[in-house]
């Protein structure tokens, strides 16, 4: 798998100690936590546009969206038994937050 490589942390094959994986670890969460939080602001985009809260869950986009991420999964070198589990989980959470924020805002 080619990843990019980040500024000011040790490669995953150039590791050599738990305190380098443990960097590593810590600076992904801090980008994937970046990357949730603007992933959150579009379901508050999707909340304020859908006309009703009957079209907030769309199962049609949820097998989509696992679909796709699931291709791009299997095409980077991620074990879909990773990625699959986690975006569903994240679906639903988003789903949940996208009708708190439509509930919110009717």
């Amino acid at each position: 798998m080619n990843t990019p490589t980040r500024t000011g942390i040790t490669p995953p094959e150039a590791c050599q100690t738990m305190q380098e994986v443990r960097e590593g670890v810590d600076a992904l969460d801090r980008e994937l936590v970046a990357l949730i939080a603007q992933r959150a602001r579009y379901m508050e985009a999707a909340a304020r546009i859908k006309p009703s809260r009957d079209v907030v869950r769309d199962e049609w986009r949820i097998n989509d969206v696992i679909s796709k991420v699931s291709r791009e999964a299997q095409a980077i070198g991620l074990a879909v038994e990773i990625a699959e589990p986690v975006w569903r989980e994240l679906v639903e959470r988003s789903i949940a937050y996208e009708f708190s924020v439509w509930d919110a805002t009717r």
